[in-house]
């Protein structure tokens, strides 16, 4: 009996999950929590990270600061149901994504902070002030500025619709650098205040000490006499199951890096959070692991002695620490003319040594002492363009702006 009804519920709720992507229900959905937007606002703040899958990244440090300066608030972090148990480990007040209770704290917010887009079916009450902390500095080109759009399930003309429709509803958005901030202006075709101050996620990597970096290697199980590479590559537009879900085949020959690296060095992997698939390790497991689902990627900043990337905008928060990079991008050629784009020349002007193969990795990594020294010219322009503002003080200077200057927030 328990065994059938559990059965029946679960198929009751794959019915109702369905349900609610039907455009007859987003339609109710709009029409009946747009009214109850009109509501007077409650002094409620929703946080959201990457779709509801981590607590990290800019609204985290944002989150961080106001609780701690007990304002009288109340917050709740909007959360894909699948993560609960990482937000339980903060003890943080979460809210199902897309549940009726969640339209209803939504439209009552005084505010919402989000560093993604939300669907473009979901209102937004006029008075209510939306933070967009976006994600990254920008080295692939971004919305208005693609010239073709190969992700499921859109077109180009759409999804730049799309995508200024969501920018036009930000009231804020936060800059890192004056580079990002003529981009964002151009590419979201955004007119509203830009908050150029840094990014609020990498104030951590200026006050974090040895005893955190000995916690995180432990917590991972990474021997604190290993060293430690971090390989956090971007997802491929083109690449992918279904709406959502992307694929990532790592091109890397573990074995070979095993063999050379393995004594002095572990690699900790860390693929994007839009990519679905696991990293199969088998046979190398004591020299490399997955963290894709670890907590939040600072951490591994943090610890890691040196990273590996392609084009991801890793590369600039990593940056902040002054550490060596090396970009492995076997498949340059196809992502540069055909997928994304760059906006300046990254092969001319990336910090570091570009490679194909593993046996180029390799020979970086044995000399990678000297990679500082050999791209001094080009990491002396990397951070002076894209690190002017970062000081540890960027949480401050968004609380600032928003929090503390209610006459600055443009009516909507």
């Amino acid at each position: 009996m328990k065994k059938w009804t559990k059965k029946w519920k679960k198929k009751m709720k794959k019915k109702w999950n369905k349900a609610k992507k039907s455009p007859r229900v987003r339609k109710w959905y709009q029409r009946v929590f747009g009214l109850i937007g009109k509501l007077p606002k409650k002094e409620i703040i929703v946080f959201e990270s990457f779709l509801g899958k981590q607590y990290s990244c800019n609204p985290r440090a944002i989150y961080e600061l106001l609780q701690s300066q007990n304002r009288d608030f109340t917050y709740y972090w909007s959360i894909d149901h699948r993560y609960k148990a990482k937000f339980e480990e903060h003890n943080v007040e979460t809210i199902q994504r897309f549940t009726i209770k969640w339209f209803i704290v939504m439209m009552r917010a005084k505010y919402w902070v989000f560093n993604s887009r939300l669907p473009k079916w979901i209102p937004k009450p006029q008075d209510t002030i939306y933070l967009q902390t976006w994600h990254g500095t920008p080295l692939k080109k971004l919305a208005l500025d693609m010239e073709e759009v190969l992700m499921p399930g859109t077109t180009t003309d759409m999804y730049k619709k799309n995508f200024v429709t969501e920018a036009s509803r930000w009231n804020y958005l936060i800059s890192p650098n004056r580079y990002s901030t003529e981009i964002f202006k151009r590419a979201f075709d955004f007119d509203q205040r830009i908050l150029e101050t840094g990014y609020p996620r990498n104030d951590y990597l200026f006050h974090y000490t040895e005893d955190d970096v000995k916690q995180v290697k432990e917590r991972l199980g990474i021997p604190a006499s290993k060293k430690v590479i971090l390989y956090a590559p971007t997802w491929r537009d083109n690449e992918y199951y279904f709406i959502g879900k992307y694929k990532f085949n790592v091109q890397m020959d573990l074995e070979k890096m095993k063999e050379a690296l393995g004594e002095e060095y572990m690699l900790v992997l860390r693929l994007h959070y839009l990519v679905s698939d696991h990293v199969n390790l088998e046979g190398v497991e004591d020299f490399a692991m997955d963290a894709s689902h670890y907590p939040d990627i600072r951490d591994l900043y943090m610890i890691a002695d040196v990273m590996i990337t392609d084009y991801s905008s890793v590369m600039f928060d990593y940056g902040v620490l002054q550490r060596p990079m090396i970009f492995y991008v076997y498949d340059i050629e196809s992502y540069r003319d055909k997928l994304r784009g760059f906006y300046f020349d990254f092969e001319k002007e990336a910090p570091g040594p570009l490679v194909t193969t593993t046996e180029e990795i390799i020979q970086e990594m044995k000399e990678v002492d000297q990679i500082r020294s050999k791209y001094k010219d080009k990491i002396a322009w990397f951070e002076e363009t894209f690190h002017a503002l970062e000081d540890g003080h960027a949480t401050e200077r968004v609380v600032k702006a928003v929090f503390d200057d209610p006459n600055s927030h443009s009516e909507r």
